[in-house]
């Protein structure tokens, strides 16, 4: 099979028809052989219904549903774990997307061997003030820490090679990282490409000022994950060490230091512990013994972790 569009919506029941037409005539056109896939992700409106019509009229459209809300990223997560195609495309569901990319974004994947391309809306139409400047504040601060050069991390419309999709999960709110998550899973050919961004035709945003600052806070999860997941003591281990030899210094330049006025017999000199300091060394030798305790159990969990010498294999040589 050509091509997977895997579509996660919530409450679409007027987008749906318009999308599904929409995309069935562009993989006509092409002569692609294609599945898509919807994912329900608790719907309270007709989606599901609709979902099942389309269905009737097109065999090549599938739908899953969840029995409630769980989120764009679970319901990428599924609908990676489903789809067969060589390509596999998602698209978000309010027609914001537009499928007469779809053609180009398959070239750049088979033909020019990307493993990843992300869609770039650089010409947004969405509220400045809503969307435009907090997106493109977050978009720089992302490129900034995990060195990927693009320019709209957060796009709906991504094209993946297979294998990208089967080896990599998504959980939480990590759907807006997963060019992240691929390059940190070894696929390093990531691509960007310009496409068309359209007003909102139906309903209302699912999404508020909340996920900017959980945006944020997945960025920071994924890299100390990515860097630190199957090594915590490197991190833990390493903070504490340092915080507990500073304590350690000071306690014992202060001790010294008392010594010294004893013994020169000074007139005044303040007891160890009448100096501040004396309390801050003994904090930081105690905050260091912790982050040392917490590397400790992190490499207990991640040494007993299923996965823990999961690794992803590019090729091996055949047998002779």
């Amino acid at each position: 099979m050509d091509i997977s569009i895997v579509i996660p919506l919530l409450n679409e029941e007027e987008s749906l028809p318009e999308l599904s037409a929409w995309i069935e005539r562009v993989m006509t056109e092409n002569n692609y052989s294609y599945e898509i896939l919807f994912i329900d992700d608790g719907s309270t409106d007709n989606s599901w219904a609709i979902i099942e019509q389309l269905r009737k009229e097109n065999p090549n459209i599938r739908g899953i549903r969840f029995r409630r809300n769980y989120g764009k990223s679970a319901a990428l997560n599924v609908g990676f774990e489903a789809v067969h195609g060589d390509v596999v495309i998602t698209m978000d569901a309010d027609l914001q997307d537009n499928p007469d990319e779809i053609p180009e974004l398959f070239t750049m994947i088979k033909e020019q061997n990307f493993d990843l391309v992300s869609g770039w809306k650089k010409v947004r139409l969405d509220s400045k003030l809503a969307k435009n400047i907090p997106s493109k504040i977050y978009n720089a601060t992302a490129r900034k820490l995990t060195g990927l050069k693009l320019h709209d991390m957060n796009c709906g419309l991504k094209a993946y090679k297979s294998e990208v999709i089967k080896s990599i999960e998504v959980y939480g709110e990590m759907h807006r990282y997963i060019p992240v998550i691929a390059k940190w899973a070894g696929f390093s050919k990531i691509g960007e490409k310009v496409v068309q961004h359209q007003k909102r035709k139906f309903g209302v945003t699912k999404f508020g000022w909340d996920r900017f600052i959980n945006g944020y806070l997945d960025l920071i999860s994924i890299i100390f994950v990515s860097k630190f997941g199957k090594k915590p003591m490197h991190f833990f281990g390493f903070g504490g060490t340092m915080s507990f030899l500073i304590g350690f210094i000071i306690t014992i330049w202060i001790i010294v230091e008392k010594f010294i006025n004893m013994n020169s017999q000074a007139e005044y000199y303040r007891q160890v512990t009448d100096q501040p300091l004396f309390y801050l060394a003994l904090l930081a030798m105690v905050f260091g013994l912790m982050l040392f305790l917490a590397g400790f159990l992190g490499e207990m969990i991640a040494r007993s972790s299923h996965d823990r010498n999961k690794y992803i294999i590019r090729e091996v040589t055949p047998d002779v």
